[in-house]
């Protein structure tokens, strides 16, 4: 069982949502559409009103039922000749001998072929070498009242001869009428409309290509393939695989290739065998050190090769490892639409369910309102209309107006899926309700939080309770109900040290009291001001997603930050182009593919990149801040040397808890075991032999100073500090946890408990601990998540330190702290989406602040005033 939450009674507890900072999963099959439940009141609408189209000609294709052609016929043709007729062939090739002479023996005296009309007693000589149309004339009358059954028979033998047509004409003007959902012109036939049929989870509807993904993943040479190497080095994932290259090297010898030539060499027919093989059999020799055996056999190639074992294999450490070498392509059959193209064809006024998924949610708002739909369609779809544009209208209100209903979940920062779970749950309606968010205003602009924090209003206004963790100024203000914990973090916080409403909380003289009347703010500016640009990495053409192909210039030797409204291009800025095309110019093994630019330049004097993200520095209890910046190897060695293990002959991997012989084998070194709970989340269990101490009894009876190994990874990291202050490999590395301001963590604290934020402290300190290796361009995305002011004050800190010692930093954000405490700013906009992706303005702080461009420069503006004043 889990261990129940330390606290004694709560009472008066409402019915609880938690929408936290994580997610939404992994699975490409979810999109925003999915996950908000809008694209299911969407494939209402589409299953009970849409109108299909033909896939090959675009037009309408509408199914009658009888009653339904005979009220069209005296609506159209009443008092007027008609001819009613049944299509049978349609520009086809054939003299039809047979089919005409089975009709006369139905007793049809007339057809009408190739427009004219001709009587089947006669001989009818067709050229089979051209294309004819036939129609039987079932009927030839007046349209009158009288005639009704007459007509009614007539139609009713038309669409039996003709499997569900009938053709009228009259005055020389035809009309083709059909029952089933069939294209009368490209005899495209369509299913029934239904919801089911706009699934992409359903194989009715998905695309049968991709399965409904929208993508492919296969095995790419691009990544697959260093070109400029040998096929021995070059062909990376055979490097282990010397049984392959030896089967390579036959096929060489046998065609006279000389592979040790680089592959880029030869030419494209050899380069094209050597990556896909050839059906071709040759002699091949199989040979082991006792045994070898020459047979005929085909040379597979790299990529078949991989595809296969990837498809065979059952090691998932070797799938993640060659996963590496594939990449996703949109299915070229579906367009990235997911859905077969007699659904997409669809439509629903001028929209098919694609166009409007691909939408904007800003711009689908406005799209739906003004759909031009008939009567009986507006009164089928209009309460599935309106609940569509109210959970559409609720996503806006929450900041994510730029994200469409296609967008992958999987491809959402955990601010963004925090937002459209926020939305989804105002959409439910519910009252009496507790919600507790963690930090929603996560990846927000100061202006996408102003309509958050009424967003949250509304929902308190429906009768509920919202408690939201956050840091954010205008958060707290906005509060109706302010509780600070404190004083400090860890082991020295966990009291209430004030609570009252806002107005209180400011005339206090608490912390937050003087950060919310703005005498105090996380902003560091080093003493010799801001720093010069020593030089320029220059990206052209950024063209990826919202990007729209415009010029980007990087400063080197400073603290830069990139900033805009949430979807204006920085993330993909960022992670796409500049760190994976950096990667590639500096790591020609990277295997990872960039997104669309030009060339990057001017990267002279940069020797590295690092990525700073908040992704976790472990996925398993296993991994802790101890093991990740490095501390831990010279604890070990530390108890390694103490006179206790001496006398057992202990070294450092006996205080291991990864390797056998001083661990706790029950757990494996976990100090927790996993219980599986199948399709619930995975639970962890502290283990009852070690009691969560990781260690056997013998290891941990060595101790220092009165601590054994496993007291060690229980300390603090300030703890630690006090501890070994006078063990000069160790107290360094302490040190700079403690000034990412990280004091309060434990050193064996499992990474999966550390925040976004804390993670991404983490690997700071890991980087400040190293000894200084020369230029590096570190990159960071949001290091400010889940950070008070002070922490974010100790995070600039520590960034200018980095920027001092000769490195250079770009980060992305949206805390005015940072952005006023930043040598240069990139601001890109000017709004999210689609009508983002330029740079709007670039400068040091005061220069963007005078820009007036974008919304960057208003709250800049107003930021610098307020703290000057301050």
């Amino acid at each position: 069982m889990q261990d129940k939450p330390e606290v004694d009674d709560i009472s008066g507890l409402s019915p609880a949502i938690s929408i936290e900072q994580k997610g939404t999963g992994h699975n490409p099959r979810s999109t925003v559409g999915t996950v908000t439940e809008i694209y299911d009141y969407l494939r209402l609408l589409y299953g009970r009103g849409g109108t299909p189209h033909c896939p090959s000609c675009g037009k309408p294709v509408l199914k009658y039922s009888v009653d339904e052609i005979i009220d069209r016929i005296y609506g159209e043709y009443e008092g007027k000749a008609l001819e009613i007729m049944s299509p049978l062939i349609r520009g086809k090739k054939g003299e039809y001998r047979n089919l005409l002479i089975q009709l006369r023996q139905q007793g049809y005296m007339r057809a009408k072929i190739d427009g004219e009309t001709y009587w089947l007693e006669e001989d009818v000589p067709l050229d089979k070498r051209k294309r004819h149309s036939i129609e039987a004339i079932i009927d030839r009358l007046r349209v009158k009242e009288e005639s009704r059954s007459r007509i009614t028979e007539s139609v009713e033998a038309a669409l039996r001869l003709s499997d569900g047509f009938v053709s009228l004409c009259s005055d020389d003007v035809k009309l083709e009428l059909t029952e089933k959902y069939i294209c009368p012109d490209c005899q495209v036939s369509l299913p029934e409309i239904e919801p089911r049929l706009f699934s992409f989870n359903n194989p009715f509807g998905a695309c049968p290509d991709c399965s409904g993904l929208g993508f492919h993943q296969h095995f790419s040479p691009e990544l697959a393939v260093v070109k400029e190497l040998p096929i021995a080095e070059g062909f990376l994932p055979w490097r282990t695989y010397k049984y392959m290259l030896e089967r390579a090297g036959m096929v060489a010898e046998r065609r006279g290739w000389d592979l040790s030539k680089p592959f880029r060499e030869f030419s494209e027919d050899v380069q094209e065998m050597l990556l896909y093989g050839s059906d071709d059999k040759l002699p091949m020799l199989f040979s082991t050190q006792n045994f070898s055996n020459e047979y005929m056999g085909r040379y597979e190639g790299l990529i078949p090769w991989l595809t296969r074992r990837y498809d065979e294999t059952e090691s998932e450490t070797w799938r993640e490892d060659m996963s590496r070498y594939r990449v996703e392509d949109i299915c070229e059959t579906c367009g990235g639409k997911r859905l077969k193209p007699e659904v997409l064809a669809v439509r629903l006024g001028a929209y098919g369910i694609a166009d409007l998924t691909s939408m904007p949610v800003e711009e689908l708002i406005p799209a739906l309102k003004g759909l031009s739909l008939l009567e009986h369609q507006k009164k089928i779809v209009e309460q599935a209309l309106s609940e569509v544009q109210k959970r559409l209208s609720f996503l806006d209100d929450v900041g994510a107006g730029y994200l469409s209903l296609n967008r992958r979940a999987d491809t959402l920062s955990g601010g963004e899926s925090q937002r459209i779970r926020l939305a989804t749950q105002i959409g439910s309606k519910l009252t009496g309700v507790l919600y507790v968010l963690d930090e929603p205003t996560i990846g927000l602009h100061p202006k996408d939080t102003n309509r958050l924090l009424g967003t949250l209003g509304a929902i308190r206004s429906a009768g509920n309770t919202v408690i939201v963790v956050e840091h954010d100024r205008d958060a707290l203000k906005a509060a109706d109900y302010v509780i600070e914990l404190g004083p400090g973090a860890g082991e020295l916080g966990g009291s209430v040290v004030i609570q009252g409403t806002p107005d209180v909380i400011a005339a206090s003289d608490s912390m937050s009291g003087a950060f919310m009347r703005g005498e105090i703010t996380g902003a560091v500016i080093p003493p010799k001001g801001r720093r010069t640009p020593s030089g320029w990495i220059e990206v052209t053409k950024c063209a990826e997603n919202n990007l729209k192909g415009g010029d980007i210039s990087v400063p080197k030797g400073v603290l830069a930050s990139l900033c805009g409204l949430s979807g204006s291009g920085k993330s993909t800025f960022l992670y796409e182009i500049f760190y994976k095309g950096l990667r590639a110019k500096f790591d020609r093994e990277y295997r990872e593919r960039p997104g669309k630019f030009g060339a990057i330049t001017g990267t002279e004097g940069i020797r590295s990149v690092v990525l700073v993200d908040q992704s976790p520095i472990g996925r398993t209890p296993r991994s802790n801040p101890a093991t990740y910046t490095g501390v831990f190897t010279p604890i070990r060695e530390l108890f390694a040397q103490m006179p206790e293990s001496k006398l057992r002959g202990y070294t450092q991997g006996r205080f291991s808890f990864n390797v056998k012989g001083g661990r706790c084998e029950a757990c494996s070194g976990d100090g927790v075991l996993k219980v599986s709970m199948l399709f619930l989340q995975d639970v962890y269990v502290s283990c009852d032999v070690c009691r969560g101490k990781r260690y056997n009894r013998e290891t941990l009876e060595v101790t220092h100073k009165g601590l054994s190994i496993a007291d060690v990874l229980d300390l603090t990291v300030d703890e630690a500090a006090e501890h070994f202050r006078d063990i000069p490999k160790i107290a360094p590395r302490l040190s700079v946890i403690q000034e990412a301001g990280l004091g309060y963590i434990k050193l064996g604290q499992s990474a999966t408990t550390l925040s976004g934020g804390e993670a991404q402290r983490v690997k700071l300190a890991a980087e400040l601990g190293k000894k200084f290796r020369g230029h590096v361009l570190y990159l960071l995305d949001e290091p400010t998540t889940g950070l008070h002011y002070t922490d974010v004050k100790k995070l600039l800190i520590l960034l200018h330190k980095l920027v001092d010692q000769g490195s250079s930093a770009l980060v992305i954000e949206h805390n005015l702290d940072v952005l006023a405490s930043s040598d240069y700013l990139i601001d890109l906009g000017p709004e999210g989406g689609a009508r983002g992706g330029r740079v709007v303005a670039a400068g040091t702080p005061e220069q963007v602040a005078k820009s007036r461009k974008g919304y960057t420069a208003a709250y800049l503006r107003e930021y610098l005033k307020e703290t000057k004043s301050g």
